[in-house]
């Protein structure tokens, strides 16, 4: 009763204590975010990996150029001499509301301190934007408990914090604002209201998928939705004509943007409309049918959806996801792309690094399912139920495949967690026992306090503590600061010609590119799996074959025995007979990029950047230092 007391009105709204106590909560959670996310400023302000380096090279392109230019730019400096369509195959919303945002709100900060705080202010935003969506599904409470857990979960903040200036805070940020306005949309058939919250949300889903290609998650959880909505919903004219309307919002703007329009064209646009197909129908089919068997007709109509998918796909009318997406999918896929296992972030999940994450989480995910099957959930709407656990569930299924996926099974968490926390505490306050209500307050308290600080050098908030890769070299070692990456870029960029074409393992293209404005061979992008692959044979070659595929031109047939074996590899898809046209060719030109896949033709590079990481052995008394080399550089690639 005494949350309920009216403090104050304006207007018609009357502002209480418990509105006090949410506003609290959702500061709270706010405030730790940013705590935890900004550990990495510690140690310096720089852009955090790899990425964030081309992405602010992008923005400040927007910025610098505007829209248009950016749409038609073709970028010279990366994958020479080929080339990058960077709207075609960048997170372009990224880069487009980074922009925007930086040219209202800079208060006078340079671009590159904008976009280290870009990720940090968005990612302790979305807070309250789960808190909204979880709100919808099971109420205030369990709303409150979904933004804490959010703020705190390590596969969520790991890639989110200061510098972090890639997809994953933003997509998600979109991401889950959409899950928002589609379940809010959705829960309650309220005319115009529901049109337009459904309307947006499909145009803020397809914002996300552009910003970030893991959004395809949020995407398939609303799909798997659909084909589940025919049996727990009985509103049949509401869904006949609202889940066409996210789901043509959803598709008309996604086809505005390159990147996620070729998913929309292709199997995703199928996915949409046979899943939409499927409730409309359904939906009429129910109309019709007997009461005794509109279930059986639906489930029946459904076996011949998922027959015609299947015929679809394998029929090879629609081209399928790349090994990326299909891995994520199948995480029995892992081991059949070398390149895909290689990239540490891509590591195999496993039980250790999962409880690493989640422990106590993983309880409360147990008892939000357990609550949400039980009678004690009687107050929730059988579809937000459904939603809740096929969101969920799905989740943590993605999360098998690798361990950069673990932030799903952190979304569906917080979901399941906060649900049932919320009914849990709902059971409890409803005794008339004091004491035990105390109790139990205080030992929820203590479930969120303990992982986070405890053990006070390895709990969860030390999963900050990391000094921003390139200050650290990705050496492997967290808290290891060093500028040599900074003063490499310094030294290139004004010791060599512009024109000058920089090779190096793929890791490093976009620093040297961000930090020195000079082309490279290869990037983070992996656009070109062939280049890498050449890359990495001319660092495994002997001396004499590396200096002929480093420094012979592109056009160039290089003359080796090694390159005949190089060339052994590729036979099936070299075409030896195309011409080239490079991307300095096209910009002047106009004529339209073509490249071959030259595996006999040189790299065309003018300088090889080579990165060690060593420690000095004190050597007293000899002329030669000693060194002994460590993990992180290119002989452990």
């Amino acid at each position: 009763m005494l949350s309920n007391q009216k403090l104050f009105s304006v207007g018609s709204f009357d502002f209480r204590l418990q509105h006090l106590l949410i506003i609290g909560i959702l500061s709270l959670s706010f405030t730790i975010s940013m705590l935890i996310r900004s550990g990495p400023l510690a140690y310096e302000t720089e852009l955090f990996e790899y990425d964030p380096f081309f992405n602010i090279r992008a923005t400040e392109f927007v910025v610098n150029n505007g829209f248009e230019s950016y749409f038609n730019w073709h970028d010279e400096k990366s994958w020479h001499p080929y080339g990058r369509n960077i709207s075609e195959t960048s997170q372009v919303t990224l880069h487009l509301t980074a922009a925007t945002l930086y040219q209202i709100f800079n208060f006078g900060m340079s671009l590159h301190t904008f976009t280290i705080m870009f990720p940090l202010v968005i990612g302790s935003l979305t807070t309250i934007v789960v808190f909204a969506f979880v709100r919808v599904l099971g109420g205030t409470t369990a709303g409150l408990f979904a933004s804490l857990m959010f703020a705190i979960s390590i596969p969520i903040f790991i890639r989110g914090f200061a510098g972090w200036f890639k997809s994953e805070p933003l997509g998600i940020f979109f991401g889950i604002l959409a899950f928002y306005l589609f379940v809010s949309g959705i829960k309650y058939n309220k005319g115009k209201i529901s049109f337009a919250k459904l309307f947006v949300g499909g145009i803020i889903l397809a914002l996300s998928l552009s910003a970030w290609g893991g959004s395809t998650f949020f995407l398939l959880a609303i799909l798997l939705f659909f084909f589940a909505l025919p049996f727990f919903k009985n509103e049949g004219k509401f869904l006949i004509w609202s889940i066409p309307t996210f789901s043509i919002s959803f598709i008309i703007f996604s086809l505005l943007f390159e990147r996620t329009a070729d998913f929309t064209i292709g199997y995703l646009g199928i996915a949409v409309l046979l899943s939409t197909i499927f409730v409309v129908v359904s939906e009429i089919i129910k109309h019709f049918s007997p009461v005794t068997k509109k279930l059986r007709n639906c489930i029946l109509f459904l076996v011949s959806i998922i027959i015609s998918s299947v015929g679809i796909f394998f029929a090879g009318f629609v081209g399928l996801p790349t090994f990326r997406y299909l891995n994520a999918v199948n995480p029995l896929l892992f081991a059949e792309d070398a390149l895909t296992e290689s990239v540490q972030e891509h590591a195999v999940t496993n039980m250790t690094a999962s409880f690493s994450f989640f422990s106590i989480f993983l309880i409360f995910g147990l008892v939000g399912i357990w609550l949400i099957f039980s009678k004690k959930s009687i107050s929730l709407k059988n579809d937000m139920k459904s939603f809740s656990l096929i969101t969920s569930l799905f989740a943590i299924y993605l999360s098998s495949a690798f361990l950069r996926l673990e932030l799903f099974a952190g979304i569906g968490l917080l979901i399941l967690g906060g649900i049932g926390l919320s009914l849990f505490f709902k059971e409890i306050f409803s005794l008339e026992k004091p004491f035990l209500k105390y109790v139990f307050s205080i030992t929820i308290l203590c479930l969120f306090i303990i992982p986070v600080t405890l053990p006070v050098d390895a709990g969860w908030a030390s999963w900050s503590n990391y000094s921003p890769t390139i200050i650290s070299g990705g050496s492997g070692t967290d808290s290891f600061v060093s500028y040599d990456w900074i003063e490499a870029g310094e030294w290139i960029k004004k010791n060599t010609p512009e024109d000058a074409v920089i090779a190096a393992w793929w890791d490093y293209g976009y620093w040297i590119t961000g930090l020195s404005d000079r082309a490279t061979i290869a990037d983070n992008a992996t656009l070109l799996d062939w280049q890498i692959q050449k890359i990495a044979y001319s660092f495994l070659a002997s001396p004499d074959d590396a200096w002929k595929i480093l420094h012979s031109s592109y056009n160039v047939d290089v003359s080796s025995s090694y390159t005949t074996e190089f060339r052994e590899l590729f036979a099936a898809v070299e075409t030896p007979d195309c011409v080239t046209v490079t991307a300095a060719e096209h910009n002047q030109t106009g004529k339209p990029m073509n490249f071959c896949v030259p595996s006999s033709r040189g790299l065309d590079a003018d300088f090889v950047l080579v990165y060690a990481v060593v420690d000095k052995i004190a050597s007293p008394g000899l002329d030669t230092s000693l060194y002994t080399m460590r993990a992180g550089g290119d002989e452990s690639k």
